[in-house]
């Protein structure tokens, strides 16, 4: 049986030394490689263009084109785009918000240490699991703009849909989802594409956002 493909990772740091101490973290896990480094915002857009990464670890606050500019410009114009990972020095920055909003699959804090690094890169690459929900949950009840009505997609989620969107920011996996449920993988992976539509986002981390936004997990 063949060993699976090692996860492609891109680095994007304004800063020479932890792209350096990144770069000597993943690279000495089996099942990585570090294919590509940027210095700036733009300079990752390039780069992932050229590399086809699956997953980018990008510095949120860089001089020129930030963290949140480079992951939209990124989205927007490569098709499959990566799942990049946000890095930040403070877990409530609202450049950390926006970003997830922006369509970044989470955010990882600089100071972690090695082992969350590694776990964090392997959930993004390989899983449908939200990374770090609680931290996610947190950012987005300090962040989260206040709505005088839920949005017209909250009433049109069926009673399975709305089950599943919990979960899902709870940080379960479509296959603890349908444990819970009691239902197959597939028709868990069909809710998902429908609360994705119906939200408007394109991944778990956008429809949780949404839906904090909304209220609908603020007993709204």
């Amino acid at each position: 049986m063949n060993a699976p493909s090692p996860i492609r990772v891109v680095l994007a740091d304004d800063e020479r030394m932890v792209r350096t101490a990144l770069r000597a973290i993943l690279s000495a896990e089996a099942d990585m490689e570090v294919v590509g480094e940027a210095a700036t915002g733009a300079e990752a857009v390039s780069v992932v263009r050229e590399l086809r990464p699956d997953v980018v670890l990008m510095d949120v606050r860089m001089p020129g084109t930030d963290g949140i500019r480079a992951t939209e410009r990124i989205l927007a114009a490569v098709d499959e785009p990566p799942r990049i990972v946000v890095v930040t020095t403070f877990e409530n920055d609202s450049y950390v918000y926006d970003a997830l909003r922006a369509g970044a699959a989470g955010f990882l804090l600089k100071r972690a240490d090695a082992d969350a690094l590694v776990q964090a890169v392997r959930l993004v690459a390989r899983s449908d699991s939200l990374l770090f929900p609680a931290a996610v949950r947190t950012l987005a009840t300090e962040h989260a703009r206040a709505h005088r009505a839920p949005p017209a997609w909250v009433a049109r989620l069926t009673a399975r849909e709305k089950e599943v969107l919990r979960h899902m920011a709870g940080g379960l996996t479509n296959a603890e989802i349908a444990r819970r449920m009691e239902v197959g993988p597939a028709t868990v992976k069909s809710h998902v594409a429908a609360v994705l539509a119906k939200t408007g986002t394109r991944d778990r981390t956008q429809a949780v956002i949404a839906a904090y936004e909304a209220g609908f997990l603020n007993g709204g």
